[in-house]
């Protein structure tokens, strides 16, 4: 998927499009997201000035970001619906995320029942894994 079609499925823009591509995607299994993290990104202006570093909750959004694009992409959904978050568990983080890294969001289903979607996901910079965390999500009418 490139960005006009991620824009299809998210309702999120500029500044809080957190996705840029999608490189693989196995419907109703497992998605593979990049986010390009460029020094113009509107938060290392207040986090850090000096030694700029991406907010932790927002690798977790763009990875939240995945898993909507996964679960939209894997069922019907009607045009007037949105998915929300509904949880993030075990919430880790091992390493910063800095301008010029290209984030690799891994999201894979784990389970869906009554509407509710269960993902597990990771984002990886270089092979080595930045944060991960078990994220929930749910569709409802907008």
């Amino acid at each position: 998927m490139d960005i006009q079609e991620i824009t299809n499925y998210l309702p999120h823009r500029y500044p809080f499009l957190l996705v840029d591509r999608v490189v693989e995607v196995d419907s109703g299994q497992r998605l593979v997201a990049i986010k390009n993290v460029t020094f113009n990104e509107p938060f290392f202006q207040g986090h850090f000035p000096q030694k700029p570093v991406m907010p932790g909750v927002l690798i977790i959004e763009a990875l939240a970001q995945a898993t909507g694009l996964l679960a939209m992409e894997s069922e019907e959904v009607s045009g007037a619906a949105i998915y929300y978050l509904v949880g993030v568990d075990k919430a880790r983080f091992k390493r910063p995320v800095v301008p010029g890294d290209q984030l690799r969001l891994e999201v894979s289903v784990t389970r869906q029942r009554r509407g509710i979607w269960s993902f597990s996901g990771k984002a990886t910079v270089d092979g080595a894994v930045c944060a991960s965390a078990e994220i929930m999500c749910t569709a409802r009418d907008l």
